[in-house]
């Protein structure tokens, strides 16, 4: 049969990123207290696309991540990458994986079990000139109570739902569990999926106790992250989605190990 991806092309304008995106996919992650995650990944794949070529396969992408079946590790991310390239005949290749990943927390006072979700996605690059680069992105929920609200209030202050979105490159391995404990301890309060009434005072009198403008939380989070010699280059930007106006307040720090 005609393989008509394969035909010349006459244009002269090559593609950078050409592929699928938005599959899902069964994925298994590294938990730190189970070993294995199971979990339902959005994928995307994209190799470059010289001026001459016509297109890509489309099929063969799938077919890739279908030999892994992917068991995301730095290793496997790697050689998908580069299988990518050495298949599609590619200069360039990248993926971009996000899920769920569950922590099973406890309420701070009864013990509660529940699972929390925390949104994470890896991004892996590889463009043969250099060894293969990959980002780790984590969204963390987290309580805010504002200092000024407190400072200037008779009684109570004003608190709200906020996140706190890290992404990171290291040298070697970093659990995701690390990221989100250095978030949550960093804000007025972390949340909880379940809490009976003598946590919820709890939480309610810790963040209270706790208060946090976005500045200070983005602050306290990339403090951590300087003082973490495994991690080479971080962003952190945290958000609050303000109780009391119709807009969220927004800070942003990147930094690299340059600037340590």
């Amino acid at each position: 049969m005609i393989d008509t991806q394969n035909q010349p092309d006459y244009r002269n304008i090559p593609i950078d990123k050409v592929g699928i995106k938005g599959l899902k996919y069964p994925i298994k992650v590294l938990d730190k207290t189970t070993g294995l995650q199971s979990t339902v990944a959005q994928i995307s794949m994209y190799v470059d696309l010289p001026h001459q070529c016509k297109g890509t396969h489309m099929s063969r992408f799938v077919e890739i991540l279908h030999l892994f079946r992917p068991m995301v590790s730095l290793e496997s991310l790697t050689n998908i990458l580069e299988d990518m390239k050495k298949i599609l005949g590619a200069h360039s290749s990248h993926i971009e994986i996000t899920f769920p990943y569950f922590i099973e927390k406890q309420a701070p006072q009864t013990g509660s079990k529940g699972l929390m979700d925390y949104t994470c996605t890896i991004i892996g690059s590889s463009n043969g000139k250099t060894n293969t680069d990959i980002v780790l992105k984590v969204a963390v929920p987290v309580t805010s109570v504002c200092p000024c609200s407190k400072q200037i209030s008779e009684y109570g202050a004003h608190n709200q739902r906020g996140e706190v979105l890290v992404s990171t490159r290291f040298k070697k391995f970093i659990w995701i569990e690390e990221i989100v404990n250095i978030v949550e301890t960093s804000a007025s309060c972390d949340i909880f999926s379940v809490l009976k009434r003598e946590d919820e005072k709890f939480v309610t009198e810790k963040a209270y106790d706790n208060p946090k403008f976005v500045e200070d939380l983005a602050r306290d989070v990339a403090k951590e992250l300087m003082d973490d010699e495994n991690i080479i280059w971080f962003s952190v930007s945290a958000e609050n989605f303000e109780s009391i106006h119709n807009h969220s307040a927004y800070a942003y720090i990147e930094k690299s190990a340059v600037t340590k």
